[in-house]
């Protein structure tokens, strides 16, 4: 397997909007961010990637982009970028971008013109299709595709003043480009080659795989029941029939100057081949993928991203070692998350994030995801263990997210008369919403977690735990056992150590499937094998170690700063939410 720096960087993903406020608008913005340089560079992180931060509206949090080469004025200037750029180097550090090109603002200049008139030069620039006309002869949009981020409605907008659709998947605010047009693919790369020019070493990107559509645009299937007006039209956008294609312009044309890093958001793809295709080493158009099966273990098979099922060990096991294997043996490469600005905390979702436990579930997810191959991507606030807000929150008062309050009020139209149904929603809501990510950034217990001076309002509430989970208080070395950040700083010390295991090595899980306990092993060229045990209930487990296997040493665990005092071979004892790491004989 070939080595590449890429490979081996650890990537810290900033929200910028919740990190750090310097000029008292509640607003996180660039100087923030430069000010906790050396606080990530401590942690061990390479990478900083930004969330976007191009001038907006606002829609969507910034994935609504109206200036792709300016910086919108509650984050900052071009010139705080500048000075980012050139403080991250002074500490062997880069930038990553992110690049949201599926679609725009409807304030971009692009679509202003677009919209003007059907004779425009633009209006090729995205996708507009006339109406179909109900009996009354009233406008219905072109087909049945439902919104992304708001099934209850449709994908498309209706422009009265020209009397066409335009294509908006995920909001009205967002419309789509067209990508069938070159000139919009030429605007594109002209953007990436300005940042990449600015010093940015890559990008992740926003949604890339749904930059193609089937230009039939035909009906989706009703997989949302008969009830239903409209339905996810995936089927005619994901991976879509030119996206290679595209992609392929990209890298030969703008990546392969640069030496870029891409990662790209390509929710809705399982096929292994269509994933090798994009990653593989040398041939493929990106150096790798977010994979969203971990993040969607708790989705309902087929369904919209908020529901809820449950899951077992034996699925994340399934999920981890299919993904591991895949690209060991087909020559690509995985990126390792399980946190972002578009899920809930992990603590919370996958562990036990009660003030008992909360710092060893918290510190098992960070020796799985230290442990595993691929490049490692940790959201601000992960390494404290931040967890959920509390389910007391007013949906309609504390909650910002688009999608969320676009779930709620559909939540209320339907079931506001079944106050059963509506509970159910509700928890649906408390535990997928994207908000919990992003809470301010808790670094202190004074006021707003010290994301803000005291007295300004922060633009989202700040999590009630902060006077107990916050930065200063886990960076002391105090106690008999590490903190949640501190243990993730001695993982990825660890991992770079260790690089031929971690990073490069061969994988295995080993031991029978079981409902409490997930277990593999890596191998490295120079470092030998390693054991990696990882107790995912709240219960003491005994697990029955499998014969071939001899511990040497246990060298680390999330129960205590040291090394282990457990059983070599035949079982080992594990506490609830145990990690323990093992060198073998």
């Amino acid at each position: 397997m070939a080595e590449s720096w890429w490979k081996e960087a650890v990537v810290y993903q900033v929200y910028p909007s919740s990190f750090k406020d310097t000029n008292g608008d509640g607003w996180g913005d660039i100087k923030g961010i430069t000010s906790k340089l050396d606080y990530m560079k401590d942690l061990g992180i390479d990478i900083l990637w930004v969330s976007p931060m191009y001038k907006s509206p606002q829609a969507d949090m910034g994935y609504d982009i109206s200036d792709y080469k300016s910086i919108d004025p509650i984050y900052g200037t071009n010139e705080d970028v500048d000075n980012l750029v050139s403080e991250l180097k002074k500490r062997g550090m880069k930038l990553m971008m992110d690049l949201v090109v599926n679609h725009t603002s409807e304030e971009h200049a692009w679509f202003l013109e677009s919209r003007s008139s059907k004779s425009n030069p633009k209006r090729s620039w995205y996708i507009w299709k006339d109406p179909k006309r109900d009996e009354d002869g009233k406008p219905q949009p072109p087909n049945n595709w439902s919104q992304i981020l708001g099934d209850a409605n449709s994908a498309w907008t209706y422009d009265e003043k020209t009397d066409q659709y335009y294509l908006s998947l995920f909001t009205p605010e967002q419309p789509d480009l067209n990508w069938e047009n070159p000139d919009v693919r030429a605007a594109v790369h002209d953007v990436m080659n300005f940042w990449l020019d600015k010093g940015a070493c890559g990008y992740r990107m926003d949604v890339i795989n749904l930059i193609s559509k089937d230009q039939r645009f035909p009906d989706a299937e009703p997989s949302l029941g008969p009830g239903r007006k409209y339905h996810p039209g995936g089927k005619y956008y994901v991976n879509g029939p030119r996206m290679h294609e595209y992609l392929q312009e990209i890298k030969q044309k703008v990546l392969e100057k640069y030496g870029a890093i891409t990662v790209g958001e390509m929710p809705g793809v399982r096929d292994v081949e269509e994933i090798i295709r994009t990653v593989k080493s040398g041939t493929g158009e990106l150096n790798m993928i977010f994979i969203f099966d971990i993040v969607d273990i708790d989705n309902m098979p087929g369904k919209v991203r908020m529901t809820l099922q449950e899951w077992s060990v034996n699925d994340l096991r399934r999920i981890v070692s299919k993904w591991q294997r895949v690209m060991i043996e087909k020559d690509g490469w995985n990126s390792v998350f399980i946190e972002n600005h578009d899920n809930p905390r992990s603590v919370s979702r996958y562990t036990d994030d009660s003030d008992t436990y909360r710092t060893y579930g918290a510190t098992l997810l960070a020796l799985m995801q230290t442990t595993l191959s691929g490049t490692l991507y940790v959201y601000q606030g992960e390494e404290l263990g931040m967890r959920n807000f509390p389910k007391s929150w007013d949906p309609l008062k504390d909650y910002k997210d688009i999608e969320a309050i676009n779930f709620w009020k559909k939540s209320l139209d339907l079931y506001g008369d079944d106050p059963e149904e509506l509970a159910r929603q509700r928890k649906v809501l408390e535990r997928k919403a994207r908000d919990h990510a992003r809470t301010p950034m808790q670094w202190n217990a004074g006021p707003n977690a010290g994301f803000a001076d005291e007295g300004v309002k922060p633009w989202m509430r700040v999590n009630d735990d902060y006077r107990e989970v916050n930065a200063e208080e886990q960076l002391r070395d105090d106690s008999e056992s590490l903190s949640v950040r501190q243990f993730w700083q001695r993982g990825l010390a660890n991992r770079k150590m260790h690089k031929d295991v971690f990073i490069y090595g061969d994988f295995e899980d080993v031991g029978p499937p079981s409902e409490e306990v997930f277990a593999y092993v890596r191998t490295g060229k120079e470092s030998g094998k390693w054991l990696v045990v990882l107790n995912f209930s709240g219960k003491e487990v005994d697990w029955a170690m499998p014969k071939d296997i001899e511990v040497q040493e246990w060298m680390a665990g999330n129960y205590t700063k040291g090394k282990l005092e457990k059983s070599l071979r035949d079982s080992v004892a594990l506490h609830p939410w145990e990690g323990i790491l093992g060198r073998l004989i």
